[in-house]
């Protein structure tokens, strides 16, 4: 579940707690599946007397860059968290892998449902380098966003979830982007005029922002649900306006938000906002 959102909430809370500049002294695996790459076994060895220089996201990846070379990759899929506790905390039944610091803490990869996975990697590009464009910097310009529509003949939310059209979007925010602009997830790409693709290109940073301000998505109380590294929940659930507020009215008309599946994914519209 978490999307860009969340996932930068995440990285700013390490770097604020000063976890770059830190050496790992150890790591355990408890999920061997949780290790993408190397082997577990190898993985244990190389993190080993890494020292982290920064620590920052690329989409939905966390990425540890390394002073003395290579880079960890996070990505916490549908259920993965972090906890940065003191190196006695008791373990928790589903913190699968733990990396302990030369400052007395560790960080614990905690995943419910096991789809989270790290990766230990020399080249981060091997993995990073077919991601779109970042929606939340210059590199996400209109002119170059309206062309790579045009020549896309496919259903519009799933586009926009594809990770290498753009980096970072997910579920939640594609919803949200696509009533903000006004646009039925149905649509297909390349027939969007040109005044809906200004909507949306303006509309995609703007749920992205409203959800870095609210501190991110949390969805109810369930296991699997985003919390910050301070185990914090996200504030954003009361801002969404079409996400999972089905048969609610509508805050723009008022007309019953409905559920459809789009590309096999639970999809919110207003029926009378996004006309298709």
């Amino acid at each position: 579940m978490p999307e860009l959102p969340e996932v930068q909430i995440i990285v700013d809370d390490l770097n604020v707690a000063g976890l770059p500049g830190t050496t790992i002294t150890g790591a355990k695996v408890f999920w061997p599946r949780t290790i993408a790459v190397p082997s577990p076994k190898s993985f244990c060895r190389q993190v080993k007397g890494k020292k982290t220089a920064a620590i920052r996201r690329r989409g939905k990846f966390l990425v540890f860059d390394f002073a003395n070379g290579g880079n960890l990759l996070i990505h916490l899929r549908m259920s993965g968290r972090i906890h940065l506790v003191a190196a006695d905390s008791h373990r928790l039944k589903h913190e699968h892998v733990i990396l302990s610091f030369d400052d007395g803490r560790q960080l614990r990869f905690h995943d419910t449902r096991k789809f989270g996975r790290l990766y230990l990697v020399k080249d981060p590009d091997k993995i990073l380098g077919n991601l779109g464009p970042e929606p939340l910097t210059n590199d996400f310009k209109s002119n170059a966003f309206a062309e790579r529509l045009k020549i896309r003949k496919r259903l519009l939310k799933p586009l926009l979830l594809d990770q290498t059209f753009i980096a970072g979007l997910g579920n939640i925010y594609v919803d949200e982007a696509l009533w903000e602009a006004k646009i039925h997830p149905r649509r297909i790409a390349s027939n969007l005029c040109a005044s809906e693709i200004k909507a949306l290109h303006r509309a995609i940073p703007k749920v992205l922002k409203r959800g870095l301000k609210n501190l991110g998505t949390s969805l109810g109380t369930g296991k699997t649900n985003f919390y910050s590294v301070a185990r914090r929940p996200g504030r954003n659930e009361d801002k969404l306006n079409v996400f999972r507020r089905t048969d609610l009215p509508c805050p723009r008309c008022k007309t019953p938000i409905v559920r459809i599946i789009v590309g096999q994914r639970s999809t919110h519209i207003c029926p009378k906002c996004q006309e298709i």
